[in-house]
């Protein structure tokens, strides 16, 4: 089967391409595909050859040689051609016959072709027509065969089964030539023939079998004769061996020439890659960078926050004030004051971000923000600790979340970060997380391995579903250096 695709294969080559050096290159494409089995590449070669249409049969004739597995994907980057072939049966018992006559086989270098029709037979029709080229017969393909074994199949089924494709213009190289007086007077020159023209058929008789003896009798049998010839099938053997070695110096320069466009275009191909790579990497590069920019950015906002709420860590760390003074004795006779047990917490009345202190705050009043004995080992491994401080916060659900984050696995920072915290929203209530912060967990699913659409989806589900709470693990940020200790003054009323 191998051995008839390929045979199959160099007849198309033969048949649709003249210049030896484009036949040597083509083969040499074919080659260099079964080493490296790459598509891609062996489509822009071929299509260095197969540059005119006329040359398109071939994607078809090469497709048989490629695996199953590459099929497709060469289908998709050759060009689409029409396929497209008529099917008709023909009955050998019909009293007129099957109405057509066929010329042309392997061994003119052409395919078969209809080369008259029985008017009103059985042919004509069924709407076959002159220059249909016959493909198959009785489902055999025929690109392959002689004339003679094409007629010894027809003759073998009562019911004949073609297989043609669509009429086609005139064949270039085939060219008819009527002579009105004897064949032996006029010079070729006056009857357009040339040495080395191979003689296929005189006045409907195929040539192609007959012996020189029964040629002769055919020539002189009519004064007027119509051939059918083969421009220049036998110039090889006329050829002598100046003209023979210039013309394999030739074709052995069309093959360079070939060769150096195939490394041209390779070179071309490689160098668009790169720079493709180049601008991938920049982009991704300066993304990275914007990113790491507004990190800082906020980080700095951070601190600065910190500063205008408590001062620098030096005045956070002064002496603490002089005590108060002690207030004057009782007037006599006065009535004894009530001791007062209440007490009061004075504290600044600038809105607070300061982490800690909301901390502070949060105990003071009797709720905890951050759930004690939380064992961040026992749900992520040490690896996506990192060291830091990972926190479980419960986060009571009132009005919305009003929390955006930013990031994901499939972006330059790899996770889930908190974005912004908008006031009057229930994370903003809650004052335990704050921009910076990695969100790795919600509700018990994890998020250290999830896009941003992934994580905004599980955030969604987490408030929206049933229950007053939505638990959330974080790993703090920013670094500790802006967890400054956090000085509270209790003045108790006496």
């Amino acid at each position: 089967m191998e051995r008839k695709v390929a045979k199959e294969f160099r007849h198309k080559v033969e048949l649709l391409i003249d210049n030896e050096a484009e036949k040597d290159y083509l083969y040499d494409v074919l080659r260099m595909y079964h080493q490296s089995m790459d598509i891609p590449v062996l489509v822009g070669d071929l299509k260095l050859v197969i540059n005119e249409p006329k040359r398109l049969p071939l994607f078809d004739a090469i497709r048989p040689l490629i695996p199953l597995k590459h099929q497709v994907q060469y289908d998709q980057l050759t060009p689409k051609r029409s396929r497209k072939l008529k099917e008709v049966r023909l009955d050998r018992t019909h009293p007129e016959g099957l109405g057509l006559s066929v010329r042309g086989g392997l061994e003119f270098g052409c395919g078969l072709f209809i080369s008259q029709i029985v008017k009103d037979g059985q042919a004509g029709n069924v709407g076959l027509q002159v220059g249909d080229e016959i493909v198959r017969i009785n489902g055999y393909s025929i690109s392959s065969c002689v004339h003679e074994e094409v007629i010894n199949l027809i003759k073998t089924k009562k019911t004949v089964s073609l297989k043609v494709r669509r009429k086609l213009p005139p064949l270039p190289w085939q060219r008819a030539v009527n002579l009105s007086s004897s064949v032996l007077c006029p010079s070729p020159s006056i009857l357009c023939l040339t040495v080395s023209d191979q003689i296929v058929e005189v006045n409907g008789v195929d040539f192609t079998n007959l012996s020189h003896q029964e040629a002769v009798r055919v020539l002189k049998s009519s004064r007027s004769l119509t051939i059918t010839v083969l421009t220049g099938a036998g110039s090889e053997l006329f050829m002598t061996d100046e003209e023979r070695l210039a013309v394999e110096a030739r074709r052995e320069l069309e093959r360079q020439e070939l060769m150096h466009q195939k490394r041209v275009a390779l070179e071309t191909n490689k160098i668009i890659k790169e720079q493709q790579e180049n601008e991938r990497q920049s982009v991704k590069t300066h993304t990275h960078k914007c990113t790491l920019h507004k990190i800082a950015a906020a980080e700095r906002r951070h601190h600065k926050d910190w500063e205008e709420d408590w001062g620098s860590k030096e005045k956070s760390k002064s002496p603490s004030p002089s005590p108060l003074p002690s207030p004057p004795p009782p007037a006599r006779n006065a009535p004894s004051p009530k001791p007062k047990t209440s007490s009061k917490l004075t504290i600044p009345t600038k809105p607070l971000h300061v982490r800690h202190f909301l901390f502070f705050l949060s105990v003071f009043q009797g709720f905890q923000k951050y759930v004690d004995g939380f064992d961040p080992y026992s749900m992520f491994t040490a690896e996506q600790i990192a060291g830091r401080d990972v926190r479980l916060l419960r986060v009571k659900k009132e009005g919305k979340l009003d929390l955006a984050i930013e990031g994901g696995i499939d972006s330059p920072l790899g996770k889930i970060v908190v974005s912004s915290i908008y006031e009057g929203g229930a994370a903003d209530k809650h004052g335990g997380v704050v921009s910076g912060d990695e969100i790795m967990a919600v509700n018990g699913k994890i998020l250290t391995d999830v896009t941003l659409a992934e994580g905004q989806a599980s955030l969604a589900q987490a408030w929206n579903s049933g229950g007053d709470w939505i638990d959330l693990v974080i790993a703090v940020s920013p670094p500790k250096e802006y967890e400054d200790e956090v000085y509270v003054y209790l003045h108790f009323s006496s």
